[in-house]
């Protein structure tokens, strides 16, 4: 519930519908969700390079890039990575509302959260791509070295270790990093895109 008072909503001169006319393509959020170490900002941004060669304006907004800046004050308790998600939420819609496409690589452990910003979007605005990896394989890519401080209880409340992963109930699409390359994942994401004609 906003806390702000006193303020008042103003319609933009032009449309979202309007603005996607002149990209000349559909706009929306791809929303990539999985264990840290399961692939999804490589995947995003080997999608992204793919639209950007069809001339489809696009963005990538990655976990650890935006706790630098917009959400650097918040923590890994429940409470903030819910609020982490719903700032992510709004902004991608600000993007989706510009006429673009955005992609999103956050863990985004809790269906709940991933629903809520399914709800603040139109219907086929919201893709939610779960990036399915074992926690195995990603503890032994682990190229952050975070799994490790984990097992050793220097990161408390990690996804996968001491705080629940909730697997997508119903995602648009589910991609298997630990059996397929990059560009095959990335591939399958433009075939379902092309497949609603999105792109």
């Amino acid at each position: 519930m906003s806390q702000s008072t006193n303020i008042t909503w103003h319609e933009s001169g032009i449309s979202k519908e309007q603005r996607r006319q002149q990209n000349n393509h559909h706009s929306f959020v791809l929303w990539f969700t999985g264990l840290s170490g399961s692939g999804k900002s490589t995947i995003a941004n080997a999608v992204a390079k793919q639209l950007y060669n069809r001339e489809i304006r696009n963005y990538v907004l990655d976990g650890d890039n935006i706790r630098f800046g917009l959400n650097k004050n918040l923590g890994f308790s429940v409470e903030d990575r819910t609020e982490n998600i719903r700032r992510i939420g709004e902004v991608s819609k600000l993007f989706v509302d510009s006429g673009q496409v955005v992609l999103t690589a956050f863990i985004s452990p809790f269906q709940e959260d991933r629903d809520q910003v399914r709800h603040i979007l139109e219907e086929s605005e919201f893709i939610e791509v779960y990036v399915d990896c074992p926690i195995e394989e990603c503890e032994k890519r682990d190229p952050k070295g975070l799994y490790k401080k984990a097992r050793s209880g220097e990161i408390k409340e990690f996804t996968g270790i001491d705080s629940p992963y909730e697997r997508p109930q119903n995602p648009e699409l589910v991609i298997k990093t630990g059996e397929n390359s990059i560009e095959e994942c990335a591939n399958e994401v433009i075939v379902y895109l092309r497949s609603k004609n999105f792109i």
